[in-house]
């Protein structure tokens, strides 16, 4: 394959790497993997197929680690339109800016050997740079550096077909004045990543993919793992799609080379990025010292949090601790969350650009992976959301102005409208808060075709006042 130098002329040939650059990206076979309990299964399957169904995404494929391993494997809907092809868990989809966890850890392997630091100036290693002797490594990690961001549209814009290098990019967006002084504010900049790929390549003298190869995508047996900012995906792959309104999916405009290098370069099977998974749920890879770096909340000049560490969104779920990251190019969206702490990690991969089905998916097979438990108020809630399915409640746990709501009329009303929906996926305290003499809740029920509020009022002697059931819009 080719790829771009961090030099004005174009283009080098490179032996190194992923693949040659006579050749498309070689058919995998099947990683089919099922180690996974029936029930949960049916679970992630339930939830996919309905998301997709709503959503008119055309495929999804994903990988769920449980226990620290990879568990479960499963590719929904058609992964090419012409001629019409399922999808399987042999093919690729680009994984977009999930690669910036990638780019991050290379910086921080390279830290472990004393060839930089990441809190050395950017202009240590590249040039004429904005205030680049004030702009830290670990500032560009964590996006809190100021440097604008060349590409924050959910589209490929025209000027993107053209190949381009990794100085046209720097030299347009990391030359001009920046948008905060550094460490101050948080904006999300893929600007911030070529120029950590750019430092990659002038420390080691490798690109941030040949790195990767040698030192992450081998050892952990990341046999599907590609650069498709320098090779396209090819036929055996998922393709990518667009849709314009509401309108039928369409193939989507191909970016021109190095537009992606070290920001949103990779692609991959759900079942390799589940391997990478494993490795920060093992921390087997780095330091202990490295993967504190990598999943610390950075903080800005004024103590606040930025919820993101190095490549990573930095977040918690009922308590405890989410490692995300989402990803789109251009007919490819992805989300990859793992619960660094439950030993839990669910990848979705998607094929159109634009849309929340991959995110929708990991969030909610994400709780069911890892098991998270219940608080006595999401356990009495759903008791009594059962309760209604069945139009039944018990008075016992009712104050009288909520035992006169429960009417006949009422009960009935919550069977007929609630029954039919099932079993939820998940009910999830979402607020908390004193008014009027009682405690309020407010819930999420969770469906793979629709999301349901549930709103209570406790009293302190714990009768309840209010239970109300809605749609949420």
């Amino acid at each position: 394959m080719y790829k771009f130098c961090y030099s004005l002329a174009a283009l080098c040939l490179a032996t190194a790497g992923l693949q040659a650059q006579s050749l498309m990206p070689a058919p995998l076979a099947d990683q089919n993997v099922d180690r996974i309990a029936p029930a949960l299964r049916a679970q992630v399957d339930r939830i996919a197929t309905q998301v997709l169904a709503r959503t008119g995404v055309p495929s999804a494929s994903l990988a769920v680690v449980q226990h620290g391993k990879l568990v479960y494997t499963h590719a929904y809907g058609t992964a090419r339109l012409e001629p019409k092809t399922p999808a399987t868990t042999a093919m690729r989809y680009s994984i977009g800016s999930i690669s910036k966890q990638f780019t991050a850890a290379t910086i921080l392997m390279l830290e472990e050997e004393g060839k930089l630091s990441i809190d050395d100036p950017v202009g240590k290693y590249i040039p004429g740079l904005t205030d680049g002797d004030k702009v830290t490594i670990r500032q560009i990690l964590s996006h809190t550096a100021g440097y604008q961001d060349y590409w924050p549209e959910d589209y490929a814009m025209t000027p993107m077909f053209k190949p381009t290098s990794t100085e046209t990019i720097l030299d347009r967006w990391a030359k001009k004045p920046l948008d905060f002084a550094p460490g101050t504010q948080w904006q999300y900049s893929n600007t911030n990543f070529v120029l950590a790929g750019a430092i990659i390549r002038k420390v080691s003298g490798q690109s941030v993919t040949d790195l990767l190869t040698t030192r992450v995508f081998k050892p952990l047996g990341m046999t599907s793992a590609w650069n498709s900012d320098q090779q396209k995906l090819g036929p055996a792959d998922a393709a990518a799609y667009v849709r314009y309104g509401i309108g039928p999916s369409r193939p989507a405009p191909i970016e021109g080379a190095g537009w992606m290098e070290a920001a949103g370069e990779l692609a991959m099977t759900p079942h390799d990025l589940a391997l990478w998974d494993e490795s920060l749920l093992a921390q087997s890879l780095l330091s202990s010292k490295s993967y504190k770096k990598l999943f610390e909340e950075v903080k800005l000049a004024d103590g606040k949090g930025s919820h993101y560490g190095l490549g990573v969104e930095v977040d918690t779920l009922n308590g405890h601790r989410v490692i995300e990251h989402s990803g789109e190019v251009s007919g490819f969206v992805s989300d990859n969350v793992v619960l660094i702490d439950d030993g839990a990690a669910v990848v979705v991969l998607t094929n159109q650009d634009a849309s929340s089905a991959a995110a929708q998916i990991a969030h909610m097979v994400a709780p069911l992976v890892a098991a998270l438990p219940q608080n006595p108020e999401e356990k009495q809630a759903l008791a009594i959301y059962h309760d209604l399915q069945q139009g039944k409640i018990d008075r016992s746990l009712l104050a009288p102005n909520l035992s006169d709501y429960f009417s006949p009329q009422a009960l009935e009303d919550f069977r007929t409208s609630l029954g039919p929906l099932g079993e939820p996926l998940s009910l999830t305290q979402t607020s908390k808060e004193l008014r009027g003499g009682m405690t309020f809740h407010g819930f999420r029920i969770q469906y793979p075709d629709r999301t349901l509020h549930l709103s209570t009022y406790t009293y302190p002697d714990g009768k309840l006042e209010q239970y109300i059931v809605a749609q949420q819009q």
